[in-house]
C-alpha cells in the first residue's frame, strides 16, 4: 500500500488500521506503526487507535493519542469522548476526567446521550457521586443506560437511600437495575428487601438468581442459599461461574460434602471445571468437608494454578490435621505471599506446635514478608504459650516500630499474652491505648487481672466494663467468677451468679458452675459443693469434679475424697488427675496398699501421669525443665545453685513439706525428691541466667505445690529477686518473702 501509494488514501489507510486493531493476535505497536505512517489521519484514524489502546489494556496510551489530535488540530467528534472517559474509568483518574468533560462542554457535545452517560459512569466508579449527580441531574436527555449508570454510582458506593430514590423514579424498571438493588441490598444485610423485590420481577435471568444466592451467602443464610439454587436448577436456569462460586461456599460452611459432590458433577457437565477460581473453590470445599484426598486430587490434577490454589491446598492440610503434608508443599510453592504464610503459622499454632510457629515466623522475616494481623495473632498466642516474653515484646515493639494499628482482636491478644505473663503493667498500657474495645478485651482484662492476685482491681473493672455500655457475656462471668474464687469471695461469688441468671439473662454452662464448685470448694464448703454439682442440670465435667476432688485433698476430707476418688476412677479410667489425686489422698492417710492398687489400675490401663513441666525463657530462648531433669547443658551449674538455694532456705526457716511426696520411702529421700520438682529447678537456671532487677519468670504446666510455694516465698526474700510463677489455675507473684495469692490457691 505504500508503493502503490494506496496508504495516503485515509479511508483505505484507516480500513487498514481498523483491520490491525480487531486482530486479536497482532501486536498493538504494529497497529501504531500503521498509524504513524498515515500522513493526515482525521478523527475517525485516531478514534480506531484509541479504541485499539483500550482493547488491548493500554487506556495511558488513548489520552496520549487525544493530546496527538489537540496537537495536530485534528477534530474530535462525538465517538472520542466515550472512549477517553472510558480511558479514565479504568484508570479511576477523574482530574483527567475532569479536564476532558471541560473539552466536551467547549466543543458543544455537553447534550449528546452516549457522552453524558460514559461521563456518569466515569465519576461513579471514581467515587465521585456528587459530580455524577450533577452530571446526571443536569441532563436534557436521558435513557435506560444514563438511570442504570447512576444506580449502579449509589450501589458501588454502598448508599441505599440514594440508590433506592433513583431505583423507585425510573421511568421503566429493567432487569439490570433490578438485578443492581438486589446485590445491594445484599451487601447491606437486608436481606428481606432482596427476596421482595426478586419475588416481584416479572422477569429473571441469571444474574437475577445468582445475586439473591450471593445474597443468602454473604449473610450467612447457606441453608436458603441451596435451596434458592435447586430451585434455579429445577427451573432449567443455565449455571455460570458466578453463582457455583456461592453456592459451593455455602457447601463449605454447612459441610454438606454430597452436595458440594452434585455441585461439582454439575460444573463438569456444564464443562466449566477448568475455571481456575472453581478449581480453588472445590479445593477449599472438599478440604472444608476433611476430603482432602480429594482435594490434592483436584490440586494435582488442575493444569492453571494459582496463588490461592497452593493457599487453598494448604489451609486444607492444616484443617485436617496434616500439618507435615501442609509444610512440604508450602516449601515446594514457587511464591509465597502473606496468606500462604498465615496458612502455615496459624496451623502450627492451632497444632499447639509453638515452637516452629516463632521459627518460622523468623524464617518470615528474613524473607522481607511483612506480617498481616492474623499471623501477628498467631505468633503472639505461641509466645504466650512457650512464655517467650522478651520475643512476645519484640513482636509489640514490631508493630509499634511499623505503625500497624492495633485492633480488637490484636490488642486483646496482647493484652492476654502480658497478663498471662505476669506483666500486669503492660498489659493496662495495651489497654489504654486501645481506640476501640470489645467485650473479649475487657474479658482479657477481668480475667488477668484476677490470675495476678488483683481481685479487687478486677471486679472495679467489671463495674467500669458495665457503665461503659459493654454488655457482659457469658465468658465475662465465667472471669468474674474466677476473680472471686481466687480470694474465696463466697456471697460475691453467689451474688454474681444470680446476676448473671436474673439481670442479664445468661444461662449458667458447665463452666459457671465449675466456678462455683471450685469457689465452694476451696472455701472448705465441700457439702455445698457437692450439693451444687447434684443439682446441676447438666453432667459435671472433668473439671467440676475435679475441682471437689482436690478441695477433698485440701481439707484433709479424706472420707468425701475417697468416695467421690473412686467413684471418678471407676467413671474415668484413664483420667490421670483423678488417679492421681486418689492416689495421693490415700498416701496422705499412710494407706500405701490402696496407693499400690490405683497405680497397678493405671498401669494396665496405660495411664501415664502427666509430668511436671516448668519453662523459663532468658536471652530469648525458652528452657524447659521436668521434675528431677538432669539433661541441661548448665546442670552443674544448676546443681551447685539448688544447694546454695539449700543453704539459704535452712537459714530462713524452710522446713520441707514431705506430705507431698506420695511415694512410701525415708524422709531424707523425699526431701531428695521435692528440692527435684520442675520449678525449683526453673528457679534455680534463672538465678544463675537471669541478672537482676529483671523478675524470673516461670510457667508450670500443673498447680504448683505447697513445698514449692512455700520454697519460692523464701527464695525471693533469701535472695531478694522477684519470682513470678504461672501455674495451672492462676499467677503467684513472690516478693521479699510473701506471694501475691496471700497463700490462698
Amino acid at each position: 500500500m505504500i508503493l502503490s501509494g494506496f496508504f495516503k488514501d485515509s479511508f483505505a489507510a484507516s480500513r487498514l488500521l481498523k483491520f490491525s486493531t480487531e486482530l486479536p493476535f497482532t501486536n498493538i505497536n504494529q497497529s501504531y506503526q500503521i498509524f504513524s505512517h498515515i500522513e493526515n489521519p482525521n478523527g475517525f484514524i485516531c478514534n480506531t487507535m484509541m479504541k485499539g489502546y483500550m482493547q488491548r489494556n493500554s487506556p495511558c496510551k488513548a489520552i496520549w493519542v487525544y493530546k496527538f489530535m489537540l496537537e495536530s488540530n485534528v477534530a474530535a467528534d462525538n465517538y472520542t469522548y466515550p472512549i477517553l472517559f472510558q480511558s479514565c474509568s479504568i484508570r479511576l483518574a477523574e482530574f483527567d476526567g475532569k479536564c476532558i468533560q471541560d473539552h466536551v462542554l467547549k466543543v458543544g457535545f455537553d447534550s449528546d446521550v452516549y457522552i453524558q452517560n460514559t461521563l456518569i459512569n466515569m465519576y461513579a466508579v471514581c467515587g465521585n457521586l456528587s459530580d455524577a449527580r450533577k452530571v446526571f441531574d443536569g441532563s436534557s436527555v436521558l435513557d435506560m443506560v444514563s438511570w442504570n449508570s447512576m444506580l449502579a454510582g449509589y450501589v458501588l458506593v454502598g448508599n441505599v437511600e440514594e440508590a433506592k430514590d433513583v431505583y423507585d423514579r425510573m421511568p421503566e424498571r429493567n432487569v439490570i437495575a433490578s438485578n443492581s438493588m438486589i446485590v445491594l441490598f445484599g451487601k447491606k444485610g437486608n436481606v428481606e428487601e432482596a427476596c421482595k423485590l426478586f419475588n416481584e420481577m416479572k422477569q429473571k435471568d441469571l444474574v437475577s438468581w445468582s445475586a439473591l444466592i450471593s445474597c443468602y451467602e454473604q449473610n450467612e443464610m447457606y441453608e436458603e442459599a441451596l435451596i434458592l439454587f435447586k430451585e434455579m436448577n429445577a427451573n432449567g436456569i443455565m449455571v455460570d461461574e458466578v453463582v457455583v462460586l456461592s453456592v459451593l461456599s455455602a457447601c463449605s460452611r454447612l459441610l454438606v460434602v454430597i452436595t458440594g459432590k452434585l455441585v461439582h458433577g454439575l460444573v463438569v457437565k456444564v464443562g466449566i471445571e477448568t475455571y481456575v477460581n472453581l478449581q480453588n473453590a472445590l479445593i477449599h470445599m472438599y478440604s472444608s468437608c476433611e476430603e482432602v484426598v480429594t482435594a490434592q486430587k483436584l490440586f494435582s490434577e488442575s493444569c492453571c494454578l494459582d496463588q490461592i490454589s497452593w493457599n487453598s491446598m494448604i489451609s486444607g492440610y492444616v484443617k485436617c490435621g496434616e500439618i507435615e503434608k501442609a509444610r512440604a508443599l508450602f516449601d515446594s510453592m514457587p511464591d509465597k505471599d502473606n496468606v500462604s504464610w498465615s496458612a502455615m503459622i496459624s496451623g502450627y499454632a492451632q497444632q499447639d506446635r509453638f515452637t516452629e510457629t516463632l521459627v518460622l515466623f523468623q524464617e518470615m522475616q528474613i524473607e522481607g514478608t511483612k506480617p498481616d494481623e492474623t499471623i501477628l495473632v498467631s505468633v503472639i498466642s505461641a509466645c504466650t504459650h512457650l512464655a517467650a516474653l522478651d520475643q512476645g515484646k519484640w513482636i509489640h515493639a514490631y508493630i509499634r516500630k511499623n505503625g500497624l494499628k492495633i485492633n480488637i482482636i490484636l490488642g486483646t491478644t496482647l493484652i492476654n499474652m502480658y497478663m498471662k505473663l505476669g506483666c500486669v503493667e503492660d498489659a493496662l498500657e495495651v489497654f489504654k491505648g486501645l481506640e476501640e474495645k470489645g467485650v473479649s478485651t475487657w474479658n482479657a482484662l477481668i480475667l488477668g487481672l484476677a490470675m495476678n492476685g488483683l481481685v479487687d482491681k478486677s471486679l472495679k473493672t467489671f463495674s467500669e466494663m458495665k457503665e461503659h455500655g459493654v454488655t457482659p457475656n457469658e465468658i465475662t462471668f465465667v472471669a468474674v467468677l474466677g476473680a472471686c474464687r481466687h480470694m474465696g469471695l463466697v456471697d460475691e461469688g453467689h451474688r454474681h451468679f444470680n446476676s448473671m441468671i436474673q439481670e442479664h439473662k445468661i444461662g449458667p454452662n458447665i463452666k459457671h458452675y465449675g466456678c462455683m464448685v471450685d469457689l465452694l470448694g476451696r472455701a472448705g464448703m465441700l457439702k455445698e459443693a457437692e450439693e451444687l454439682i447434684e443439682s446441676m442440670p447438666m453432667a459435671p465435667d472433668v473439671s467440676t469434679w475435679g475441682a471437689l476432688l482436690g478441695a477433698c485433698k485440701k481439707y484433709s476430707d479424706n472420707e468425701t475424697g475417697e468416695r467421690i476418688g473412686r467413684k471418678l476412677v471407676e467413671l474415668h479410667p484413664d483420667h490421670d488427675g483423678f488417679n492421681v489425686l486418689l492416689s495421693n489422698i490415700y498416701a496422705s492417710k499412710g494407706n500405701w496398699v490402696d496407693v499400690l492398687e490405683v497405680r497397678e489400675m493405671m498401669r494396665q490401663h496405660g495411664v501415664v501421669k502427666t509430668p511436671g513441666c516448668s519453662m523459663i525463657e532468658a536471652h530469648g530462648r525458652v528452657h524447659e525443665f521436668l521434675a528431677g531433669d538432669k539433661t541441661h547443658p548448665q546442670n552443674e551449674d544448676i546443681e551447685h545453685m539448688l544447694d546454695e538455694m539449700a543453704k539459704k532456705l535452712k537459714l530462713e526457716g524452710y522446713a520441707p513439706d514431705t506430705r507431698e511426696v506420695s511415694l512410701d520411702i525415708d524422709e531424707e529421700e523425699k526431701e531428695t525428691t521435692l528440692f527435684r520438682h520442675s520449678e525449683k529447678l526453673a528457679i534455680a537456671f534463672g538465678l544463675i541466667a537471669i541478672d537482676p532487677p529483671t523478675p524470673i519468670r516461670i510457667v508450670k504446666n500443673l498447680r504448683i505445690c505447697n513445698d514449692c510455694h512455700t520454697a519460692a516465698k523464701l527464695i525471693s526474700k533469701a535472695f531478694n529477686r522477684e519470682i513470678v510463677v504461672r501455674d495451672r489455675h492462676r499467677f503467684h507473684h513472690f516478693k521479699q518473702g510473701s506471694c501475691s495469692c496471700m497463700d490462698y490457691w
